[in-house]
């Protein structure tokens, strides 16, 4: 079960591409304290995420590049019961040092995931169904069970319009990049007989639709700021997507000229870019908008 392939397919610091929605929740959280704040992200990032990508990968058997696995090793049947057994202490975990809303919510957010790469289900046959599941867990879900993870709030605490057009943003950002993910493995994806979003665009539409939806994005980030906010964090938003729009449209156009370019290499560079930009942005959003630096002042 733990040999060092089936470690390798959990991809722990995949999590850190991830990592933007925990801390947008962070940002809004009225009621941190340090031990749920940690456990909060201890299950999500080092337990939940690593069960879903080992248990994607044991079903999905991949040969080629994913993502931080250049060459990923063979599967092996522990790699399932790995998985599993992630998904289980995350679940665990989430139920004694968080609560019985978080708990159910990591095991919804399990079985979603599972249906998304088990044979019996696979949602990843499915261009469009997979692309709005995918957004909308990974994204306002997620980010609604990183508020209650964090607060230790209940369900009934989430219906206010501040959070959930929070949410709502980050299910469109990874609306926006999800076919990018796909972009380099639409002839492994047509092996196993999945119709990934990005073999339904074509590379080429893979770019120009991430184009709109990111331009669409971005403006209901602006449109949040401005309403819940201050317009400077507007500004600062908008300064720190400027190296991802720069390292988007610079491979955008090595693509539109070469569509082999559309490989696994650029796709890194572009979830470590704006991944990066994001936690910084989010970093100074929660400790500019919270004031908690002033407790040590």
């Amino acid at each position: 079960m733990f040999s060092r392939s089936s470690l390798l397919h959990l991809r722990i610091l995949f999590s850190y591409f991830l990592l933007p929605i925990f801390l947008f929740s962070l940002s809004l959280s009225p009621n941190i304290q340090r031990e749920p704040l940690l456990w909060t992200f201890i299950i999500i990032h080092l337990f939940l995420y690593p069960a879903s990508n080992a248990f994607n990968s044991y079903f999905d058997k991949d040969e080629n590049s994913i993502g931080l696995l250049k060459r990923p090793p063979r599967v092996k049947k522990g790699l399932y019961y790995l998985a599993l057994l992630f998904d289980i202490v995350a679940i665990l975990l989430g139920y004694f040092f968080i609560g019985l809303t978080f708990a159910i919510m990591l095991l919804v957010y399990g079985l979603v995931s599972k249906a998304y790469s088990h044979t019996s289900v696979r949602l990843k046959k499915y261009a469009i169904i997979s692309w709005i599941v995918t957004g909308l867990f990974q994204g306002i879900f997620t980010f609604i069970m990183c508020y209650i993870g964090i607060n230790m709030f209940g369900i009934g605490t989430i219906w206010k319009a501040e959070l959930l057009l929070g949410g709502l943003l980050t299910s469109l950002m990874l609306w926006a990049n999800y076919p990018l993910t796909q972009v380099y493995q639409h002839e492994e994806d047509a092996k196993r007989g999945d119709n990934t979003f990005s073999m339904l665009l074509g590379i080429r539409g893979t770019f120009y639709f991430a184009a709109v939806m990111f331009g669409i994005a971005t403006l209901g980030f602006i449109f949040y700021f401005n309403t819940f906010f201050d317009s400077r964090y507007s500004f600062a938003f908008v300064l720190a997507l400027t190296p991802v729009v720069s390292f988007f449209l610079y491979w955008f156009w090595k693509v539109y000229q070469h569509p082999a370019k559309a490989d696994y290499k650029h796709t890194m560079w572009l979830n470590f870019i704006s991944a990066t930009c994001l936690n910084v942005f989010f970093i100074y959003l929660f400790f500019e908008s919270t004031h908690i630096l002033n407790a040590f002042g």
